[in-house]
C-alpha cells in the first residue's frame, strides 16, 4: 500500500511540514532510511540521524524544533512513538487474514473457538481453552489449559501461554 504525506497526516491528526504529496510503502529505521519508506524520532539520541536519513517521512513530536535543515518531509504528531504504532496497525489491517484450522493442530475437544478463527500447523490448544473471534494462531503456538483469550488477537509462531492466563 503507498500513502502520501498528506493521508498520513489526516490519519494521525498531524501537520505536514515539506512536500505534501510525497508517498511512502514501507518502514525503516530512521539511521537506514530509504527513499519510500516512513520512520519516526522520538528518542533525542537519535536526532542527528534526521539531518541524513533518506527515508521520505520523518513523524515528530509536534514540539521537535530542527537545528537546521531536513531533507525529509515531517508529519508532526502529538506523540510519535504512539503515531508509528497506530500506522502500523492500520498497515497490518490491510493484509489478508489467514482462515481455517490446520489438520496439523492439536486443538482439545473441550476447547472453544470464536467464529473466524485461524489455527496454524503444529500449534496446541489445550483444554478449557476460550478464542475469541477472529484470532488469528500461528504455526507452533502453545496455549495452555484454561487460557482466555479475547476477540482480534493475532499470537506469533513460537507463542507460548500457559495455563491459567488470560
Amino acid at each position: 500500500m503507498e500513502f502520501s504525506a498528506q493521508q498520513i497526516a489526516d490519519y494521525l491528526k498531524g501537520s505536514v511540514v515539506g512536500d505534501p504529496g510525497i508517498k511512502v510503502s514501507n518502514f525503516s529505521k530512521i539511521e537506514a532510511g530509504q527513499p519510500g519508506t516512513l520512520t519516526f524520532l522520538s528518542n533525542p539520541k537519535y536526532t542527528e540521524y534526521i539531518y541524513t536519513t533518506q527515508a521520505s517521512i520523518v513523524l515528530v513530536n509536534e514540539d521537535f524544533v530542527p537545528e537546521r535543515s531536513v531533507p525529509a518531509t515531517m508529519v508532526k504528531v502529538r506523540n510519535s512513538y504512539e503515531a508509528l504504532a497506530s500506522l502500523l496497525t492500520l498497515v497490518d489491517s490491510y493484509k489478508p487474514k489467514k482462515s481455517g484450522i490446520s489438520s496439523l493442530a492439536f486443538i482439545s475437544s473441550s476447547a472453544d473457538l470464536g467464529e473466524n478463527a485461524y489455527v496454524g500447523s503444529y500449534s496446541v490448544i489445550e483444554e478449557g481453552v476460550k478464542i475469541g473471534r477472529n484470532a488469528q494462531i500461528y504455526p507452533q503456538v502453545y496455549i495452555g489449559d484454561n487460557v482466555r483469550i479475547g476477540d482480534n488477537v493475532t499470537l506469533y509462531p513460537g507463542v507460548k501461554i500457559y495455563k491459567e492466563c488470560v
